[in-house]
Parts: C-alpha cells; sequence; structure tokens
C-alpha cells in the first residue's frame, strides 16, 4: 500500500467518523449518513490497497518459482 493511500484512507475514515458524530449530536441524519458512507468508502480503498499489494506479491513469488525452474532445468 502506497503511504499516501494509506494516509488518504486514514483522514477520509477519521474524518467519517467526526461526521457521523456529528450528525448524532445535532441529529442530523444525512451527516451521520454521510459520516457513515465516507468511513466505508476509507475501508473499502484500504481493501483495494491490500489485494494490490497481495497481487504483487504473489506476481513476486511467481516470478522467482519460474527463475528457480528454469536455473534447475538448465542445469540438467
Amino acid at each position: 500500500m502506497g503511504f499516501e493511500d494509506k494516509g488518504r484512507n486514514t483522514v477520509i475514515n477519521h474524518l467519517g467518523g467526526a461526521k457521523e458524530q456529528a450528525g448524532r449530536l445535532t441529529g442530523n441524519e444525512e451527516l451521520r449518513r454521510e459520516g457513515q458512507a465516507d468511513q466505508a468508502r476509507a475501508k473499502l480503498g484500504e481493501a483495494a490497497e491490500a489485494a494490490k499489494d497481495a497481487a504483487a506479491d504473489i506476481g513476486g513469488s511467481i516470478k522467482a518459482a519460474a527463475q528457480q525452474l528454469k536455473d534447475g532445468l538448465g542445469k540438467g
């Protein structure tokens, strides 16, 4: 996960929590729901970044395994 993306998602999550609480305190349902939506969007962004990182790790593992196989076949 990129540092900038992680930071952005963290900020959006915290701002969403603040909006949700402000909405609860003032009785503003629209603001409360907007805060919840912001938090959900931040969590989705975090999940997408984690999936991207996992895919990159898998790709690296596949390349390493292919290289080991190639090296092993070249010895024979």
